[in-house]
């Protein structure tokens, strides 16, 4: 069981458009994925930990393609949204900053893809001293090898990799 300090902690939920959502995922729906991250949401916001989202908009293109916005429930759930327009969340994006100015050392994640957006945001997220957590039943990826290799292999060499009833804020 983690039990972690709200003052110190953030949720961090990656790419949960609805044209991400809407893809064929593995090993749980894009539905599944943020049905998880809309609880763990609602438990970090009883909390008192903020809730950041984090969506992708393809760099120099005038319109971003139909369901580039977050999902509306996530929009609505999320104390912050930060805009990436790359892989991961925090090059050129302010979200380093925006964590230290509210305190925050560990970061929990959910998100799609695991092995894309998730992944490379928690690289970065180890870069820069955060610990982190990954939800499992709160991550999907394009395939469930890519899933497997991500929270088997690549995520437990930047934090932990658990399951959601294992996640508590006191």
């Amino acid at each position: 069981m983690q039990t972690l300090d709200p003052a110190r902690t953030a949720l961090v939920l990656v790419d949960l458009m609805p044209r991400i959502a809407a893809l064929p995922l593995a090993p749980r729906t894009g539905a599944e994925v943020v049905a998880a991250s809309l609880d763990l949401a609602e438990a970090f916001r009883a909390a008192g930990a903020p809730v950041i989202a984090i969506r992708v908009e393809r760099p120099g293109v005038v319109e971003q393609p139909p369901g580039s916005e977050l999902v509306a429930e996530v929009a609505e759930a999320a104390d912050e949204v930060v805009v990436k327009r790359t892989i991961g969340g925090f090059h050129g994006t302010g979200l380093d900053e925006l964590l230290r100015e509210r305190g925050v050392e560990t970061l929990v994640f959910g998100g799609i893809a695991t092995n894309l957006g998730v992944e490379s945001t928690a690289r970065a997220a180890s870069d820069h001293g955060y610990a982190l957590l990954f939800v499992e039943e709160a991550l999907a990826a394009l395939t469930e090898e890519e899933h497997r290799a991500a929270v088997g292999l690549n995520l437990p060499r930047f934090g932990e990799v658990v399951g959601r009833a294992a996640v508590r804020l006191d």
